[in-house]
Parts: C-alpha cells; structure tokens; sequence
C-alpha cells in the first residue's frame, strides 16, 4: 500500500543544510495500522508529510495506494489526495461552519451533488459517534469531538490510506483511549491503511501492528508492536518501552523498595504473549526454598498479544535464590536483576 525508497529531505538553512529525513526505506502493508515514533525533530513529522504530497522528497521515491506521490503535481497530486487523507493534532476546522458542514466539504470539492452529500455526511456522522450534534459548531465541541469530525472529514472521499499527525496530542488520556478504538474500528470496519506519527508509547502500544522509531532523520528500529516490545534493540526505543512498562512512578516506587529490601535480589520479569498467562510464580514458590514478594506488576495489551511486568524480591540462602533465579531465566521471559543484596 505504502513503499517508500530511498528517500531523503534536505532543508536550506542560514547554517548551512539540515538533513530532517535520511535514507529511509520503508513499506506499509495493506489494512494495517503502523506507527512512527520519535521524539521532536526526530523528522516523523516531515516523513507523513511527504506521504500526501506536502513535502516533495530531495531524493528517493514515494508510492501510496499505487500514486507516485514524489512526482506527480497539480490535478494529479489533487486526484491521488482523495485516496490519502489526513487528520491533525489541532483538528484544522472550519470554525464558520457545523459539523455537517464541516464533513461535507471534501465532498464540495470533488463535486459530489447535494443528496450523495447528505447521505455520505450521516453514514459519516453515525459512524464516528456523533449524533445529535451534526448543527454545532466546533467552538461548542470538546476536544475528542472535534478530531471526531475530523476524522469523519478525512473518510468523506472514501480513501485507502490515513495519515494521523500527533492525532491525540492535544487530548487527555481518557479522550485519546477513545480515539484510538474509534481508529481501530474503522480500520477494522473499512481496511483502512492508517499511518500515525507520535511521541507516546501507550499510542504505539494500543492500536499499532508495527512500529518504526526514528532518530535524527533515520528509522533506527522497526518490528511488529510486540517483538519491539519485548527485545527493543536501541536505547531510544528503551526509552519509548520504559514509557508503558516503566512509569515514572514505577521507578521511585523500585527506589524506595530497594531501601527496603537491601538483602537477596530484586528481579524485573518481562513476559510476553502466552507466558504473561502462565503460573510462573506458583511453581517457583513450590519449588524453590525461597520467600517471594510480589512488589509491583503490570500486564498491557498490544494488538498482537499481551506484555507484562513484575517485580519480585527474593530473599532465602544464596544458592537457593541462584537456582530460583536460573529457573525463571529457563521459562522464556525477561529478567533482569535490578540489585543484588
């Protein structure tokens, strides 16, 4: 649906050039949900710009839903944008105009008539869950309202491929969850290809099937949600993982743990998919001559599976918390041993 080669996006500047996009390769698959995270000027940004034609390449080549983006101009580059749409972090309303009207309004300009508007707009209006609001104006929406109109816009001309730039950044938590099911739907209802750019973690790790991560104008890892999860590769994708299994809470909660337990181990397991569901802990109580304390423990869904993380203290003889230690290492999770007292 999505093959990007060799593409690269070089700025003028007062400094001399800046590279915002290097050397990326990349494909998207059809129907599914694929996410770019980065920290700011990380270059996702101008990326998913160049995917609807905002952004023209320096070099390389940009083919979305069988358009070659990077090239094509005027009428064409017109033509090929009512099969790639866009959502925005602000939302990007027409503040003059209802909801209805607001969603109408790609359909005005691709020359839809009246009743085939009307129509379009209530399948529109249902679908995003926003009945009994179609004659208000934005100003009297709440936040998670507007990017459903939004989002209701961007599907008005039927396209193959959405682009979501920071999509929930300017919403609270609770809006954003909400948001991202109403995607997963329409990706489910429609196969709808959708590409979302992002800077949280917990984005990536509720809707997306994979994930790139960019630094400094690269793609520096890129998986499925889950592997990515469980063996993340670079200390910025870590950093990104850490967001989701390691809150900042968690770690002062660890801190002042350790000051508790100075003696045995503390140990962080990672479990994965299937083994997140096992009785692990059971059976290294029943089998090992070790106490065991449970201290903090999270499970978190991905699209493709479960991830979860726990926190234990072992405290007993030295070699019985080895073999405790070497047995939980043979079960195929992650465990990393946080200090050794």
């Amino acid at each position: 649906m999505i093959s990007i080669k060799g593409v690269k996006k070089i700025y003028p500047s007062k400094n001399g050039r800046v590279t915002a996009v290097d050397d990326v390769d990349l494909n998207v698959k059809e129907g599914e949900i694929f996410g770019v995270i980065g920290y700011s000027g990380a270059g996702k940004s101008t990326l998913i710009r160049m995917l609807n034609g905002l952004e023209i390449p320096s070099e390389g080549t940009i083919n979305v839903a069988g358009n070659e983006v990077s090239k094509i101009k005027g009428g064409g580059l017109r033509k090929a944008r009512q099969q790639i749409s866009m959502i925005f972090q602000h939302f990007n309303l027409l503040w003059s105009r209802t909801v209805r009207e607001n969603i109408a309004f790609p359909l005005e300009i691709a020359g839809v008539n009246k009743s085939e508007r009307l129509k379009r707009v209530n399948e529109l209006i249902k679908l995003v869950g926003l009945e009994g609001r179609e004659d208000s104006y934005p100003s009297q929406l709440s936040g998670g309202q507007k990017q459903r109109v939004g989002i209701a816009r961007a599907l008005a001309n039927n396209p193959k491929v959405l682009l979501c730039d920071e999509a929930t950044s300017a919403l609270d938590p609770q809006t954003t969850d909400s948001i991202l099911e109403l995607l997963v739907d329409i990706n489910k209802r429609l196969g709808l290809t959708i590409v979302l750019i992002t800077h949280e973690m917990h984005v990536i790790r509720k809707i997306c099937h994979r994930v790139a991560v960019m630094e400094n104008g690269r793609i520096v890892e890129l998986g499925e949600v889950l592997e990515v999860f469980k063996n993340p590769v670079q200390p910025i994708t870590k950093r990104f993982v850490q967001q989701v299994t390691e809150p900042e809470e968690t770690k002062e909660t660890i801190e002042h743990l350790l000051t508790r337990y100075p003696h045995g181990k503390v140990v962080q397991l990672s479990f994965v998919g299937e083994a997140a569901e096992q009785p692990v802990i059971a059976t290294l109580i029943r089998q090992y001559n070790v106490t065991v304390t449970i201290l903090q423990g999270k499970i978190s869904q991905t699209q493709t599976g479960s991830y979860g993380t726990l926190f234990l203290h072992l405290d007993g003889d030295k070699q019985e918390i080895e073999k405790a230690t070497d047995f939980l290492h043979s079960q195929q999770i992650g465990v990393e041993v946080i200090n050794n007292g």
